[in-house]
């Protein structure tokens, strides 16, 4: 791209592409756009103009453009959308141009063009390039669509109109409100999926006994389905957080424009903008109270990035667990069996690894990292705007992103797939000293200590050591360590005797 002198301005006289000699089928073919930095040579087939141009010289950060997030320019078409119905209704821009602008927004919201949004996702200016791609492509869609040479903006601006009431400072924070408004509700629906996974499995291994752990140390009992509901209760509990963190992005603030004064604003713009943004969106937007604060304040964004890494977090030690309980085959847990889905070495042959749960894990470490990004981004602004906007919005949106795709692969690929390794937890059940525990009330602390080691001296099964001591007859003990006793699933409904001391 080559920038030329202010001076190389060229006089517009919107053409019609019917009435010229069209040039647009040549993949070299350019047109010049300018500036008040000069002019540059843009590829005609572009539907971006010159300060997207300049974005892309300016930030060779990411190599990653905004349209990797279509939540994104999808709310950016809607929010322009909204600010051309309000400019129409309240008579501040014409009724034609606000019609071309609606038409091309809905395009974009269709899935069209959504190639030419090129900036990248890391950029300086708050979000500026952002929204100069947004209006320079809707301005151009709209131009071709009624016969005219894109940059013809003598006839339907970028700036003046499609950019209309706005200012990039509650364009952009609005759109990263919206998309991640979008992002979350997928991400709710694929952790309400994964939640009644891990239910039914639950519900399927209800009566499946195991040995409980603390400390990767041997405990009490426990069934595998108490196990598996402990895993659907806690997911439930970062649903019912991420729910209540939606309707906190629903406050906006446009009608603020630079910095929350509304300067160049129509008085009657914020009410209207935000009234069609509700209709567009179905969510219940709100303008803010006061847009001076909204305009630089970052804090819901914080907390959005703290209920994700609280989840991604949680989750990642659930994937822990399942990488455990299914470790071995033979030298491990080997409590469960995660389906095989891919060869888990180039040198070992048969070996399958649990790749499902350990891509999980990564994504959770992700995450807890952008949130600490998003937090230096929040308190790295200054006065009435925070700059940094653009490296919060790739992060969270990152991060609702692997999330989604996070649930919905343990969802699909483990989680419906796995099966109890019945005769092992059986052994692991009737030989482990945990049972003890449950007659620690009816022979005392002393007395199930000391089977406790004899068990494990002589790996002999405990109810029968019971029964030799004549502590209680068999009858008694293994009533008292039946599965729905030592589970906690039938509950003591008789008084525990008081264990008298031994007579000296």
């Amino acid at each position: 791209m080559t920038i030329s002198p202010a001076s190389a301005e060229r006089t517009h006289n919107t053409p019609r592409l019917d009435d010229e000699a069209s040039t647009h089928d040549d993949p070299g073919a350019t047109r010049l756009e300018t500036d008040s930095l000069g002019s540059i040579e843009i590829p005609d087939a572009a539907y971006w103009g010159i300060h997207t141009a300049r974005a892309l010289e300016n930030f060779p950060i990411s190599r990653r453009p905004i349209s990797v997030y279509p939540d994104l320019i999808n709310a950016l078409a809607i929010v322009k959308q909204a600010a051309a119905r309000a400019n129409r209704e309240i008579g501040v821009l014409d009724a034609r141009k606000a019609d071309w602008i609606e038409a091309a927004c809905e395009r974009i919201r269709a899935g069209d063009f959504h190639d030419q949004f090129v900036v990248g996702v890391i950029q300086g200016g708050a979000g500026t390039s952002t929204n100069m791609n947004a209006n320079e492509v809707i301005a151009n869609i709209a131009l071709v669509e009624h016969g005219y040479a894109k940059g013809s903006y003598d006839v339907l601006h970028p700036l003046d109109d499609v950019n209309r009431s706005q200012s990039t400072n509650d364009v952009y924070p609005t759109a990263v409100k919206l998309a991640m408004c979008f992002s979350l509700d997928r991400l709710m629906a694929e952790h309400e999926l994964l939640r009644d996974s891990f239910a039914e499995k639950g519900r399927e291994f209800a009566h499946v006994l195991k040995v409980g752990r603390t400390q990767l140390q041997d405990a009490v009992p426990m069934t595998l389905g108490q196990e598996f509901h402990g895993f659907a209760t806690t997911l439930t509990e970062d649903l019912e957080r991420m729910r209540h963190t939606l309707p906190l992005l629903w406050e906006i603030n446009l009608g603020a424009t630079a910095i929350g004064t509304g300067i160049t604003a129509d008085p009657a713009y914020a009410a209207t903008v935000c009234r069609h943004l509700r209709e567009l969106t179905g969510f219940e937007h709100v303008t803010a109270a006061d847009l001076v604060e909204a305009t630089s304040d970052a804090g819901v964004f914080m907390t959005l990035s703290g209920v994700l890494k609280r989840s991604a977090i949680k989750l990642s030690k659930i994937c822990n667990d399942l990488r455990l309980l299914s470790s071995g085959p033979q030298a491990g847990f080997g409590e469960i069996n995660l389906p095989p889905r891919q060869a888990g070495s180039s040198i070992m042959p048969g070996k399958v690894n649990p790749v499902v749960p350990e891509v999980v894990n990564q994504v959770a470490f992700a995450v807890a990292g952008a949130d600490v990004t998003v937090t230096m981004a929040a308190e790295g602004g200054q006065l009435q705007l925070n700059a940094f906007e653009p490296v919060i919005a790739h992060s969270l949106l990152q991060s609702l992103a692997w999330m989604t795709g996070g649930c919905r692969t343990l969802r699909v690929n483990c989680v419906d797939g796995i099966t109890a390794n019945l005769d092992r937890l059986d052994t692991m059940v009737s030989s482990s000293v945990g049972v003890v525990t449950a007659l620690t009330p009816y022979i005392g602390y002393a007395a199930a200590s000391a089977l406790a080691k004899a068990a494990l001296l002589t790996h002999r099964n405990i109810a029968d050591l019971v029964v030799e001591a004549e502590l209680m007859s068999r009858e008694r003990v293994m009533k008292l360590i039946s599965p729905a006793r030592l589970s906690g699933i039938e509950a003591i409904t008789s008084s525990i005797p008081i264990i008298e001391p031994p007579v000296s």
